[in-house]
């Protein structure tokens, strides 16, 4: 399948969302699902993976990106110009809203908050909060945008946490693993949805089964 690149902004440094629009797919998606694209290289195709980060809009699809300035895929797909088109395909994925209402803590590192853009479109019910740790402020991927549902989305918590702060940092520090057990508390019946390194991934899911949570209400995606 192709899409057109509509247009693209600046997140953070060496980081872009992409907006693009299907030619030859109708959009349908389940919000945490992915897309595959494909860049033709002289070595022969490179394939890389995106989770949408858009709720579903039509034909229209969201991507967030980090630039790898040595990579093979990054610098290709940081060159598109809006009206360039892209090969792709899927959507594919499990790392998507359990079915039924359920109070969530969402959790993610650097561009793992991708898919949980998508959630926001109508997928998830109940309290939510959201734990997003990068190393600085201005790796705060669609900050303004978390900031803002705390003000428009009745039981939506956003805790932003950074763990090498600048002197003006006034929020939370470290790592998201102790702010998730914080979070949860004494409660059991929550789900926790983790997206980010594999590191961080396998540590909080090892915490959240100590702490007696049902590994069915631990979804994951790991991106490495």
């Amino acid at each position: 399948m192709r899409a057109r690149l509509i247009e693209w902004r600046e997140l953070g440094p060496g980081t872009r969302h992409f907006d693009f629009e299907a030619i030859d797919w109708d959009g349908a998606f389940t919000p945490g699902q992915f897309l595959s694209l494909t860049a033709a290289q002289e070595s022969g195709d490179i394939t890389r993976a995106y989770s949408i980060a858009s709720p579903p809009d039509g034909r229209r699809f969201g991507l967030c990106a980090n630039l790898v300035a040595d990579g093979h895929f990054s610098p290709w797909l940081f060159s598109r110009v809006p009206g360039d088109e892209i090969e792709f395909k899927g959507p594919y994925g499990a790392f998507t809203p359990r079915p039924g209402a359920s109070d969530s803590i969402l959790v993610a590192t650097g561009t793992g908050i991708a898919p949980f853009r998508a959630f926001f479109g109508g997928a998830l019910s109940g309290n939510c909060t959201l734990i997003f740790g990068t190393r600085h402020e201005a790796g705060l991927l669609y900050d303004a945008e978390w900031r803002e549902l705390t003000r428009s989305r009745p039981g939506f918590d956003y805790w932003p946490t950074l763990t090498r702060p600048d002197a003006g940092w006034t929020g939370r520090t470290g790592r998201v693993q102790p702010h998730v057990m914080q979070a949860l508390a004494e409660r059991r019946d929550i789900d926790v949805y983790i997206c980010g390194l594999r590191e961080m991934v396998d540590e909080l899911r090892a915490q959240l089964k100590a702490a007696g949570i049902d590994r069915k209400r631990v979804i994951y995606e790991k991106y490495d």
